[in-house]
């Protein structure tokens, strides 16, 4: 496999992957074969839909087993107990006051990979994240999105607990 682009992960981003790696290879591989062995059993196979959708499961499976692999070959972990907690970077559990919306709002920087913005994890690389990196406690930051531009105060940093 081709060395692909290293992407910076934190412990928990990275076994995510390696817990969903070895699910797909051992139990979600098992119950597609056992789906096909079964749509075998209907009969003629060119008029299957049984069979064929068994068949493109299986291969949306071996597609995300193989970005998985590469992701994991790929990975960095971020080293966090080496996070200096009074400022703002990969691994920080970041305590803002959105002055737009008059309220207070938690978010955790994580790797791209990483990101699920509904469970409050933020990518380092989204408008957010990057105005946050390097920032301590107290300051403000001035972010542009679509909608315009939101000013935040930083409240609190500290190290994301996984």
């Amino acid at each position: 496999m081709a060395k692909g682009k290293q992407m910076l992960y934190t412990q928990q981003g990275y076994q995510e992957l390696v817990d969903e790696l070895h699910r797909l290879k051992h139990e979600k591989r098992e119950e597609i074969k056992n789906a096909i062995a079964t749509a075998r059993g209907f009969g003629d196979l060119s008029e299957n839909a049984e069979y064929d959708e068994a068949r493109n499961e299986q291969a949306k499976n071996e597609t995300r087993i193989k970005e998985l692999e590469e992701l994991l070959e790929n990975a960095v972990i971020l080293d966090e107990s080496s996070i200096d907690t009074s400022v703002v970077s990969l691994g920080s559990t970041v305590k803002l006051f959105h002055e737009g919306l008059g309220m207070e709002m938690v978010y955790d920087l994580v790797g791209s990979n990483e990101s699920n913005p509904a469970e409050g994890k933020i990518s380092d690389q989204s408008p957010i994240g990057e105005a946050l990196i390097g920032k301590r406690e107290g300051d403000s930051v001035q972010v542009e999105v679509p909608n315009g531009t939101v000013r935040m105060k930083i409240l609190a940093v500290s190290r994301t607990q996984n």
